[in-house]
């Protein structure tokens, strides 16, 4: 009968050894994972979830030593949703490690200087990971779904790469872009230089939009800028053609004609004088820069040279000779 006992003590204990160097082989050997894969934990699921989601992709063969390791170490509770990549050479520890960590793939959008509301709604809407909760990218729809003060939503959001994770939301990504645009247009705003005509900083914004769309030359900014600020002092037109472009939408074919200028529309700068009633563009901070910093001298024109780049002038003689030369070629 003692033998019979010990026999099986023996027995036991060697079952277990082999089940414990089991065990710790299966924690110290790679996952079955071949090539590199997004895997998604969805919200809400429990850690039974994850387990059988990991079998059903031929992860795991034994899923109930990765259940033991999770819940013997507490990480069972501590596992986060959303998307991870997945890379051959994952242990069972490490994989839940990566999950315990959070460390989700961040996707990413970019909203570019110059860019539009139409040019905004495109890039979202061709956006395969964001939650489309916008249908309607109206002034109206869009100031009350991102509790937005201003009474249009053109120029106010800011144009930087924005990142998030599987789950976020067109409006969550638009109020974030614009909640930086405007930290960034204050701080601006609070060291600008004295005797701008300016009312307050919404018509900085409106001069920084004018200045993105003229010219992507970083050492004409300034330059542009002072010429527009002395022409608002003058009581002189803007006559920019950025903003006759905008007034004239979709019939813009890429040229301005005589009868362009004469368009009657409030942003139409060669006709009224002053800003436009709102942004036309996404502004950067360097423009935004440039709008509140004036270069200070005595230019009040400016002519494209084709080249990307602008001849200045102080008289208009000076400037209409520029205008043959470069834009007539005479």
């Amino acid at each position: 009968m003692r033998l019979h006992i010990k026999f099986i003590a023996v027995i036991f204990i060697v079952t277990l050894v082999s089940i414990c160097l089991d065990y710790k082989r299966f924690l110290d050997t790679p996952l079955n994972i071949n090539t590199s894969l997004i895997f998604t934990i969805d919200s809400g699921s429990s850690f039974k979830d994850l387990n059988k989601k990991l079998k059903s992709y031929h992860i795991l063969d034994k899923p109930y030593y990765f259940e033991f390791y999770a819940r013997y170490s507490g990480y069972a509770k501590k596992i986060q949703s959303g998307e991870y990549q997945l890379s051959p050479g994952l242990t069972p520890i490490k994989i839940i490690n990566i999950f315990v960590s959070g460390d989700v793939i961040q996707h990413s959008i970019t909203l570019l200087e110059g860019w539009t509301i139409k040019d905004i709604k495109k890039e979202i809407s061709s956006n395969t990971v964001l939650i489309k909760n916008l249908t309607d990218y109206s002034s109206d729809s869009l100031l009350k779904k991102i509790k937005i003060t201003e009474s249009n939503v053109e120029g106010l959001f800011f144009p930087d790469t924005y990142y998030f994770t599987k789950g976020a939301s067109d409006i969550e990504l638009l109020q974030r872009a614009y909640r930086r645009g405007k930290a960034i247009l204050e701080k601006e705003w609070e060291s600008r230089d004295a005797g701008l005509p300016y009312k307050n900083d919404y018509d900085a914004l409106i001069m920084a939009s004018i200045i993105e769309k003229e010219t992507a030359l970083a050492s004409e900014r300034a330059m542009i800028a002072g010429v527009f600020v002395r022409r608002l002092k003058n009581n002189m037109k803007l006559q920019t053609d950025p903003t006759v472009i905008y007034a004239m939408g979709i019939k813009y074919d890429g040229n301005i004609r005589k009868k362009d200028l004469r368009i009657d529309s409030p942003y139409n700068t060669y006709r009224y004088n002053g800003l436009p009633p709102t942004p036309i563009a996404l502004a950067g901070r360097e423009a935004i820069h440039a709008a509140l910093h004036p270069e200070n001298d005595d230019t009040l024109y400016f002519v494209s040279k084709k080249d990307g780049s602008h001849y200045f002038s102080k008289t208009l003689y000076e400037h209409n000779k520029a205008v043959k030369k470069y834009q007539l070629n005479k």
